[in-house]
């Protein structure tokens, strides 16, 4: 056994004895991600320690594309890709999107990479989130803004939002103590806590929502399985058709809510 093969037993050990249930993979991302003997030891040290994957990494795998994640901004859920792929289906080309509570940026950034000629907005109330995003988003010719939720965005803006994708935090208060301990600690509680019920910021977008979309735009934003009609029920109150999509595979469940026209 070659002594690269002996390195990276030892390194799955150290990984399984933490509690990593994908030892063997996230022996090979680490590394793959260090040049020298002591970079990765220093990056299986912050794993062990518990930091999440892709904050010691500093990438995830989302829509098929690596989007940066800096320490400290939400890791976007592969479940998540449910509510992108949704909104491609809706999109048109030089649709004008808005990636809402964007963290990363890595909502506006896949769909801007599978439509043509996007015009992608994306915004986060948290500075750390807001500087990951900037660099994302540039690739794919966006914009970020910095600010609380549509306070952040350009009036100019105004009902001309063909896709509004709102990656809002919808954990009940209550729930946060049971989350994965990485999620707790390392990622922004902002970003998690949706209030009482966990639908205190999806409703506060919903309220404004009409406002800023476009003739027959969408909201889409995603909420856990026993939340969707109290969702429902959220965004028909804005005046918005809400429908919703699940993905059982992935456990995901996303509530779109549609701007009726005068013609409908």
């Amino acid at each position: 056994m070659t002594a690269a093969r002996l390195d990276e037993s030892a390194v799955v050990a150290r990984l399984r004895a933490a509690g990593c249930v994908f030892a063997e993979d996230e022996a090979r991302l680490l590394m793959d991600a260090a040049a020298t003997p002591a970079g990765i030891a220093a990056l299986v040290d912050r794993r062990v320690a518990g930091f999440p994957l892709e904050h010691v990494l500093g990438w995830v795998e989302f829509c098929g594309l690596r989007i940066a994640v800096d320490p400290g901004v939400f890791v976007p859920r592969r479940r998540t890709e449910v509510l992108v792929r949704e909104a491609v289906a809706l999109a048109r080309p030089g649709a004008v999107v808005v990636d809402l509570c964007c963290g990363s940026g890595a909502l506006g950034v896949a769909l801007a990479s599978a439509v043509a000629a996007v015009e992608l907005h994306a915004a986060d109330l948290d500075p750390a989130a807001v500087a990951c995003a900037a660099r994302n988003v540039a690739a794919v010719g966006g914009h970020v803004y910095a600010g609380d939720l549509f306070d952040a965005l350009p009036p100019s803006l105004r009902s001309r939002i063909d896709l509004l994708l709102a990656n809002v935090p919808y954990v009940p208060s209550g729930g946060i103590g049971s989350m994965p301990r990485e999620a707790r600690e390392h990622e922004p509680r902002g970003a998690l806590d949706g209030g009482r019920d966990g639908l205190d910021v999806a409703r506060r977008v919903a309220a404004e929502a009409p406002a800023w979309l476009s003739a027959r735009g969408s909201l889409l934003f995603e909420v856990g399985e026993s939340q969707a009609p109290a969702a429902v029920d959220v965004v028909a109150r804005s005046g918005l058709r809400a429908r919703v999509v699940t993905d059982e595979d992935l456990g995901a469940t996303v509530v779109v809510g549609t701007l009726a026209s005068d013609a409908d």
